[in-house]
């Protein structure tokens, strides 16, 4: 008999959504079987594929953050590869969504994060919020590793609410040669996530991060997806931006 979701062993425990509220951000290791695994890693060669046509019809090779050949930052894949769709809204996002941002949510946003081998890959401190505005709720990452992630490919590192005073948006600053956004230019390294592949680091769009290059001869695949309470709207105009498809109504999955 197939467990049911109210059978099985939660992934979130109190622990971790405490610390969530607490220091805006958790782990859960070895949360995908070999399945869910496979699913996800069968989207990242589509991505960097997608990225590369938009530098090649631009004809530049960087375009945003995106870096031919270095760093890939492909969004909204689910779109183009609707298999996906069952695990963006399937119980174990469901799961950190109910522990996260409560009862109700939306799915805002999703992209593959991928690091070739290059010294070059490195990503500066910020919050996934600089990237929007600051007129929103924070909204959850789900940073899911389709990879052992190690300090030498390029981990993420978080600065917890507790380290770094900062619980709500806070100004960026452009880098002009990246074009990453910035907003801590401190001495403090962060908290590494290594973890082996499978394992989702869940953090706010407040927590401050940044990750390191990657030094292997291999990619280093991250699969993120993001999640809000609300229909996150542009600044001027009012217009949904990301995605805007419902998932929890009163906890309970409505998006398919």
């Amino acid at each position: 008999m197939t467990p049911t979701a109210h059978d099985r062993t939660p992934l979130v425990t109190p622990e971790m959504a405490a610390q969530y509220r607490e220091e805006g951000w958790f782990v859960i290791e070895r949360a995908l079987g070999p399945d869910a695994l496979e699913l996800l890693r069968s989207g990242a060669r589509h991505a960097v594929d997608k990225a590369d046509a938009a530098m090649d019809a631009a004809g530049v090779d960087r375009l945003g953050i995106n870096a031919r050949g270095k760093r890939y930052f492909s969004n909204m894949i689910y779109q183009d590869l609707p298999e996906l769709r069952g695990f963006l809204f399937g119980e174990t996002m469901a799961e950190i969504c109910r522990a996260t941002l409560g009862p109700d949510a939306y799915l805002f946003w999703e992209q593959y994060v991928i690091k070739a081998a290059d010294k070059d890959t490195s990503f500066a401190w910020h919050q996934d919020s600089g990237y929007v505005h600051e007129d929103h709720e924070p909204y959850v990452t789900c940073w899911i590793a389709l990879d052992d992630v190690t300090e030498e490919n390029g981990a993420v590192h978080l600065l917890p609410y507790s380290r770094s005073g900062i619980r709500s948006y806070v100004r960026h600053i452009k880098d002009e040669r990246t074009n990453d956004q910035v907003c801590y230019f401190g001495s403090d390294p962060g908290v590494p996530v290594t973890v082996p592949a499978g394992s989702i680091a869940v953090f706010s769009s407040v927590m401050i991060h940044r990750s390191g290059p990657n030094l292997t001869d291999r990619y280093r695949r991250v699969y993120l997806a993001q999640y809000s309470r609300e229909v996150i709207t542009a600044k001027t105009g009012g217009e949904p931006i990301g995605s805007f498809e419902r998932f929890l109504d009163a906890g309970r999955i409505t998006g398919s």
